[in-house]
């Protein structure tokens, strides 16, 4: 029903404007204010507005997003995540536990987007070019992994799925954070979401969603000058059997 997304939309639209305002002031003050608090502060504001995407989906749109299960949230953790939909990011800021993931972004998303580019620069996201990954990108990635103090996300396809399915990974910005430290990864696998990947598909869809999200994991990744292409393989065929977990099974 497109009354129901354009209701939807509308909610998302004027939290994200105000949020704007009190992320870009109140809590960006409380951060230099109280610099020892930075990670608890950061951390529950993430969370809010997380949880704040999820309920508008649910209460407001009608859809039925499952609660994501939890995954620990302390430094050394790496989440690797299929991407279906707009609401992958608060799946998985509302999955981790404690600290605040950083989230590899594309890097045109760091400006002009309300809340969302000032938030890219308050908590220092890793950017890419899915494009073309520059030297400068690269150099972020490992300094996210090396000088890493919460957990890091990154969706290994690089761009939303059109059909539910897991596409191909885009490696090299995987492979640079595999490559400057041993992590503990967890695979978090979506499904449901992605006939409302898009705004104009939020509009028709949203009520229809029925999300379903689970956890694999952990696993330890190859210390680094290991081999990293055998572990990155094993990680997408455990992802796509994590999706196949999800689905219903086709009568025998």
């Amino acid at each position: 029903m497109k009354l129901r997304g354009y209701l939807t939309l509308g909610c998302v639209g004027l939290v994200l404007l105000t949020a704007d305002v009190i992320q870009r002031t109140i809590v960006s003050l409380a951060v230099k204010v109280l610099p020892s608090k930075r990670g608890r502060i950061l951390g529950r504001w993430q969370k809010l507005m997380a949880h704040s995407m999820i309920f508008i989906v649910r209460r407001v749109g009608g859809g039925d997003v499952e609660e994501p299960p939890p995954i620990p949230g302390r430094p050394g953790v790496l989440i690797l995540m299929n991407h279906q939909s707009l609401l992958d990011i608060p799946l998985v800021v509302a999955s981790v536990d404690d600290l605040y993931p950083r989230i590899v972004t594309r890097a045109r998303y760091a400006s002009g987007k309300p809340l969302i580019s000032h938030m890219i620069r308050l908590y220092q996201y890793p950017l890419v070019d899915p494009r073309a990954t520059t030297r400068k990108h690269l150099k972020g990635l490992a300094a996210a992994a090396t000088e890493n103090t919460t957990p890091v996300v990154i969706f290994p396809e690089g761009t939303r799925s059109r059909d539910g399915e897991i596409g191909p990974w885009k490696r090299r910005g995987l492979a640079q954070l595999l490559a400057a430290r041993s992590w503990e990864v967890y695979l978090l696998v979506a499904d449901g979401f992605w006939q409302a990947a898009t705004l104009d598909d939020f509009l028709t869809s949203v009520s229809s969603v029925e999300g379903r999200v689970t956890r694999l994991g952990p696993f330890v990744s190859p210390e680094p000058g290991q081999p990293l292409d055998p572990f990155i393989e094993d990680m997408h065929n455990q992802m796509l059997a994590g999706l196949a977990s999800l689905r219903p099974k086709a009568p025998a």
